[in-house]
Protein backbone atom coordinates (compact mmCIF):
# COMPACT_ATOMS: atom_id res chain seq x y z
CA UNK A 1 0.00 0.00 0.00
CA UNK A 2 1.58 3.30 -1.10
CA UNK A 3 -0.98 5.61 0.51
CA UNK A 4 -2.58 5.99 3.88
CA UNK A 5 -1.87 7.17 7.39
CA UNK A 6 0.55 5.97 10.03
CA UNK A 7 -0.30 6.73 13.65
CA UNK A 8 3.03 7.15 15.42
CA UNK A 9 3.59 7.37 19.17
CA UNK A 10 6.22 10.14 19.19
CA UNK A 11 8.92 9.82 21.85
CA UNK A 12 10.29 12.74 23.87
CA UNK A 13 13.43 14.41 22.59
CA UNK A 14 12.56 14.35 18.89
CA UNK A 15 10.99 17.05 16.77
CA UNK A 16 7.99 16.17 14.61
CA UNK A 17 10.25 16.70 11.60
CA UNK A 18 12.72 14.16 13.04
CA UNK A 19 9.90 11.62 13.31
CA UNK A 20 8.83 12.18 9.70
CA UNK A 21 12.44 11.77 8.54
CA UNK A 22 12.72 8.48 10.45
CA UNK A 23 9.44 7.23 8.98
CA UNK A 24 10.69 8.05 5.47
CA UNK A 25 13.82 5.99 6.04
CA UNK A 26 11.91 3.04 7.45
CA UNK A 27 9.24 2.78 4.74
CA UNK A 28 11.35 3.94 1.80
CA UNK A 29 8.80 6.50 0.63
CA UNK A 30 9.84 10.12 0.33
CA UNK A 31 6.39 11.70 0.44
CA UNK A 32 5.49 11.73 4.14
CA UNK A 33 3.97 14.59 6.14
CA UNK A 34 2.46 15.08 9.58
CA UNK A 35 -0.65 16.72 10.99
CA UNK A 36 -0.13 18.88 14.06
CA UNK A 37 3.37 19.62 15.35
CA UNK A 38 4.39 18.31 18.76
CA UNK A 39 7.14 20.06 20.70
CA UNK A 40 10.34 18.02 21.19
CA UNK A 41 9.57 17.42 24.88
CA UNK A 42 6.03 16.20 24.12
CA UNK A 43 5.03 12.61 23.41
CA UNK A 44 2.03 10.88 21.91
CA UNK A 45 0.02 10.78 18.73
CA UNK A 46 1.59 12.14 15.57
CA UNK A 47 -0.51 11.43 12.50
CA UNK A 48 1.67 10.90 9.42
CA UNK A 49 0.31 10.89 5.88
CA UNK A 50 2.03 8.70 3.29
CA UNK A 51 2.12 9.19 -0.47
CA UNK A 52 -1.02 10.70 -2.06
CA UNK A 53 -2.68 10.73 1.39
CA UNK A 54 -0.56 13.79 2.25
CA UNK A 55 -3.11 15.74 0.21
CA UNK A 56 -5.65 14.90 2.91
CA UNK A 57 -3.60 16.10 5.87
CA UNK A 58 -5.49 19.37 6.26
CA UNK A 59 -8.68 17.47 7.11
CA UNK A 60 -6.81 15.81 9.99
CA UNK A 61 -4.89 18.95 10.99
CA UNK A 62 -8.10 20.83 11.77
CA UNK A 63 -9.55 18.17 14.09
CA UNK A 64 -9.75 18.73 17.88
CA UNK A 65 -6.79 17.42 19.88
CA UNK A 66 -6.81 15.78 23.33
CA UNK A 67 -3.83 16.13 25.68
CA UNK A 68 -2.76 15.21 29.19
CA UNK A 69 -0.28 17.65 30.69
CA UNK A 70 1.64 17.91 33.95
CA UNK A 71 2.16 21.36 35.42
CA UNK A 72 4.69 22.59 37.99
CA UNK A 73 3.59 25.75 39.73
CA UNK A 74 5.95 28.42 41.03
CA UNK A 75 8.59 27.89 38.32
CA UNK A 76 8.51 29.38 34.81
CA UNK A 77 10.88 28.86 31.87
CA UNK A 78 11.45 30.87 28.72
CA UNK A 79 9.80 28.14 26.63
CA UNK A 80 7.11 27.39 29.28
CA UNK A 81 8.14 23.72 29.22
CA UNK A 82 10.89 21.62 30.80
CA UNK A 83 13.31 22.23 27.91
CA UNK A 84 13.59 25.96 28.61
CA UNK A 85 15.81 28.07 30.85
CA UNK A 86 14.34 28.96 34.23
CA UNK A 87 13.17 32.58 34.34
CA UNK A 88 11.06 32.68 37.51
CA UNK A 89 10.92 30.83 40.84
CA UNK A 90 8.71 31.51 43.84
CA UNK A 91 6.97 28.96 46.08
CA UNK A 92 3.37 28.43 45.04
CA UNK A 93 0.88 26.16 46.76
CA UNK A 94 -2.19 25.27 44.70
CA UNK A 95 -5.20 23.26 45.87
CA UNK A 96 -7.74 21.25 43.86
CA UNK A 97 -10.37 23.87 44.67
CA UNK A 98 -8.11 26.62 43.29
CA UNK A 99 -7.88 24.91 39.91
CA UNK A 100 -11.49 23.70 39.77
CA UNK A 101 -12.51 27.32 40.27
CA UNK A 102 -10.72 28.24 37.02
CA UNK A 103 -12.19 25.52 34.79
CA UNK A 104 -15.18 27.51 33.58
CA UNK A 105 -13.07 30.63 32.99
CA UNK A 106 -10.64 28.68 30.79
CA UNK A 107 -13.23 26.71 28.83
CA UNK A 108 -14.68 27.96 25.56
CA UNK A 109 -13.07 30.75 23.54
CA UNK A 110 -10.11 32.27 25.39
CA UNK A 111 -7.21 34.51 24.40
CA UNK A 112 -3.62 33.27 24.35
CA UNK A 113 -0.34 35.07 23.67
CA UNK A 114 1.81 32.68 21.57
CA UNK A 115 5.13 31.81 23.26
CA UNK A 116 8.37 33.10 21.79
CA UNK A 117 9.62 29.53 21.49
CA UNK A 118 7.09 28.42 18.89
CA UNK A 119 6.80 27.78 15.16
CA UNK A 120 4.47 30.73 14.59
CA UNK A 121 5.79 33.15 11.96
CA UNK A 122 6.09 36.89 12.52
CA UNK A 123 7.41 38.99 9.65
CA UNK A 124 8.30 35.86 7.71
CA UNK A 125 10.45 34.39 10.49
CA UNK A 126 9.52 31.75 13.04
CA UNK A 127 9.36 32.93 16.65
CA UNK A 128 11.75 30.24 17.89
CA UNK A 129 14.34 31.45 15.35
CA UNK A 130 14.03 34.99 16.70
CA UNK A 131 14.22 33.68 20.28
CA UNK A 132 17.51 31.90 19.50
CA UNK A 133 18.87 35.26 18.32
CA UNK A 134 17.84 36.84 21.61
CA UNK A 135 15.07 38.85 19.96
CA UNK A 136 11.65 39.12 21.59
CA UNK A 137 8.80 40.61 19.58
CA UNK A 138 5.34 41.77 20.53
CA UNK A 139 2.73 39.04 20.05
CA UNK A 140 -0.94 39.82 19.83
CA UNK A 141 -3.32 37.65 21.89
CA UNK A 142 -5.16 35.17 19.67
CA UNK A 143 -8.50 33.47 20.28
CA UNK A 144 -8.32 29.70 20.78
CA UNK A 145 -11.01 27.19 21.64
CA UNK A 146 -10.87 24.95 24.72
CA UNK A 147 -13.63 22.35 24.37
CA UNK A 148 -12.94 20.66 27.69
CA UNK A 149 -10.63 21.18 30.68
CA UNK A 150 -10.42 18.59 33.47
CA UNK A 151 -8.29 18.63 36.61
CA UNK A 152 -7.13 15.02 37.01
CA UNK A 153 -4.76 15.35 39.96
CA UNK A 154 -3.31 18.02 42.24
CA UNK A 155 -0.30 17.52 44.51
CA UNK A 156 -0.10 20.49 46.89
CA UNK A 157 3.29 21.47 48.23
CA UNK A 158 5.82 24.29 48.21
CA UNK A 159 5.86 23.96 44.42
CA UNK A 160 2.52 22.30 43.67
CA UNK A 161 2.02 20.01 40.68
CA UNK A 162 -1.15 19.17 38.77
CA UNK A 163 -2.27 16.95 35.92
CA UNK A 164 -4.86 18.25 33.46
CA UNK A 165 -6.70 16.82 30.47
CA UNK A 166 -7.49 19.26 27.66
CA UNK A 167 -9.55 18.88 24.50
CA UNK A 168 -8.92 21.88 22.27
CA UNK A 169 -8.98 23.23 18.74
CA UNK A 170 -6.03 23.68 16.43
CA UNK A 171 -3.61 26.43 17.45
CA UNK A 172 -3.94 26.05 21.22
CA UNK A 173 -0.74 26.04 23.30
CA UNK A 174 -1.10 23.83 26.38
CA UNK A 175 2.08 25.28 27.90
CA UNK A 176 0.58 28.77 27.65
CA UNK A 177 -2.61 27.45 29.24
CA UNK A 178 -0.55 26.05 32.14
CA UNK A 179 1.15 29.40 32.75
CA UNK A 180 -2.11 31.31 32.35
CA UNK A 181 -3.74 29.12 35.02
CA UNK A 182 -0.87 29.99 37.34
CA UNK A 183 -1.08 33.71 36.50
CA UNK A 184 -4.78 33.64 37.38
CA UNK A 185 -3.71 32.41 40.83
CA UNK A 186 -0.99 35.04 41.22
CA UNK A 187 2.07 33.06 40.14
CA UNK A 188 3.77 31.34 37.21
CA UNK A 189 4.15 27.75 35.96
CA UNK A 190 5.49 25.52 33.20
CA UNK A 191 4.69 22.13 31.70
CA UNK A 192 6.90 19.28 32.86
CA UNK A 193 5.25 16.74 30.54
CA UNK A 194 2.73 16.70 27.70
CA UNK A 195 1.17 13.78 25.87
CA UNK A 196 -1.25 13.92 22.95
CA UNK A 197 -3.90 11.23 23.29
CA UNK A 198 -6.15 11.91 20.31
CA UNK A 199 -6.58 13.82 17.09
CA UNK A 200 -10.29 13.71 16.32
CA UNK A 201 -11.24 10.03 16.59
CA UNK A 202 -7.67 8.85 15.98
CA UNK A 203 -6.10 7.59 19.21
CA UNK A 204 -2.58 6.97 20.44
CA UNK A 205 -3.90 3.58 21.62
CA UNK A 206 -3.78 2.53 17.95
CA UNK A 207 -0.35 4.06 17.30
CA UNK A 208 2.99 2.31 16.78
CA UNK A 209 6.31 3.35 18.23
CA UNK A 210 9.20 4.06 15.88
CA UNK A 211 10.85 0.89 17.15
CA UNK A 212 7.76 -1.17 16.30
CA UNK A 213 7.59 0.43 12.85
CA UNK A 214 11.30 -0.29 12.37
CA UNK A 215 10.74 -3.96 13.21
CA UNK A 216 7.84 -4.16 10.76
CA UNK A 217 10.00 -2.51 8.13
CA UNK A 218 12.71 -5.12 8.58
CA UNK A 219 10.05 -7.79 7.98
CA UNK A 220 8.80 -5.97 4.88
CA UNK A 221 5.37 -5.50 6.45
CA UNK A 222 5.38 -1.87 7.67
CA UNK A 223 2.21 -1.26 5.65
CA UNK A 224 0.32 -3.54 8.07
CA UNK A 225 0.37 -0.53 10.42
CA UNK A 226 -1.17 1.75 7.79
CA UNK A 227 -4.64 3.19 8.18
CA UNK A 228 -6.61 3.49 4.94
CA UNK A 229 -7.57 7.06 3.94
CA UNK A 230 -11.29 6.30 4.14
CA UNK A 231 -10.92 5.13 7.74
CA UNK A 232 -8.53 7.88 8.80
CA UNK A 233 -11.00 10.58 7.71
CA UNK A 234 -13.86 9.03 9.66
CA UNK A 235 -14.66 12.43 11.20
CA UNK A 236 -16.09 13.45 7.80
CA UNK A 237 -19.46 12.17 6.52
CA UNK A 238 -19.29 9.90 3.50
CA UNK A 239 -21.16 8.71 0.44
CA UNK A 240 -20.53 5.48 -1.48
CA UNK A 241 -21.08 5.98 -5.19
CA UNK A 242 -21.79 3.65 -8.11
CA UNK A 243 -19.07 2.73 -10.59
CA UNK A 244 -20.18 5.21 -13.24
CA UNK A 245 -20.14 8.06 -10.73
CA UNK A 246 -16.83 6.82 -9.32
CA UNK A 247 -15.27 7.15 -12.78
CA UNK A 248 -16.38 10.78 -12.94
CA UNK A 249 -15.00 11.42 -9.44
CA UNK A 250 -11.59 10.05 -10.47
CA UNK A 251 -11.62 12.51 -13.38
CA UNK A 252 -12.19 15.44 -11.01
CA UNK A 253 -15.82 16.09 -11.99
CA UNK A 254 -18.29 18.03 -9.95
CA UNK A 255 -21.29 16.09 -8.68
CA UNK A 256 -24.96 16.92 -8.38
CA UNK A 257 -26.96 16.35 -5.16
CA UNK A 258 -28.70 13.45 -6.95
CA UNK A 259 -25.31 11.74 -7.34
CA UNK A 260 -24.46 12.24 -3.65
CA UNK A 261 -27.63 11.18 -1.82
CA UNK A 262 -27.98 12.27 1.76
CA UNK A 263 -28.81 15.26 3.95
CA UNK A 264 -26.14 17.89 3.46
CA UNK A 265 -25.67 21.51 4.42
CA UNK A 266 -23.86 24.28 2.55
CA UNK A 267 -20.10 23.99 3.09
CA UNK A 268 -20.15 20.34 4.16
CA UNK A 269 -17.13 18.21 3.30
CA UNK A 270 -17.99 14.70 2.14
CA UNK A 271 -15.83 11.63 1.63
CA UNK A 272 -16.63 10.15 -1.76
CA UNK A 273 -15.76 6.45 -1.96
CA UNK A 274 -16.57 3.50 -4.17
CA UNK A 275 -18.66 0.58 -2.91
CA UNK A 276 -15.50 -1.06 -1.58
CA UNK A 277 -14.92 1.95 0.70
CA UNK A 278 -11.85 3.05 -1.25
CA UNK A 279 -11.60 6.82 -0.83
CA UNK A 280 -11.70 8.57 -4.20
CA UNK A 281 -12.00 12.21 -3.22
CA UNK A 282 -13.25 14.77 -0.73
CA UNK A 283 -15.92 17.09 -2.11
CA UNK A 284 -17.49 20.20 -0.62
CA UNK A 285 -21.05 21.37 -1.14
CA UNK A 286 -20.99 24.89 -2.60
CA UNK A 287 -24.10 26.57 -3.98
CA UNK A 288 -25.85 23.26 -4.57
CA UNK A 289 -22.94 21.51 -6.28
CA UNK A 290 -20.37 19.10 -4.85
CA UNK A 291 -16.97 20.50 -5.84
CA UNK A 292 -13.83 18.34 -5.54
CA UNK A 293 -11.44 19.63 -2.89
CA UNK A 294 -8.99 16.73 -3.14
CA UNK A 295 -8.98 13.91 -5.70
CA UNK A 296 -6.75 10.91 -5.04
CA UNK A 297 -4.82 9.49 -8.02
Amino acid sequence: MDRGFLLVDKPAGMTSHDVVARVRRIIGIRKVGHAGTLDPAATGLLVCGVGPATKLMRFVQDLPKEYVGQIKFGVATDSLDADGEETYRHPMTVTPDDLEGLVERFTGTILQVPPMVSALKVGGKRLHELAREGIEVEREPRPVEIHSLQILDVRPGEYSEAVIRVVCAKGTYIRVLADDLAKALGGRAHLTALRRLKTGKLSVDSAVTLEQLEALGEQGSWDSAMLAPFEALSALPFCLVRSEVADRVRNGSRLTPAEVPGEWSEGDYVRIADTGENLLAVHRLVAGTFIPEVVLP
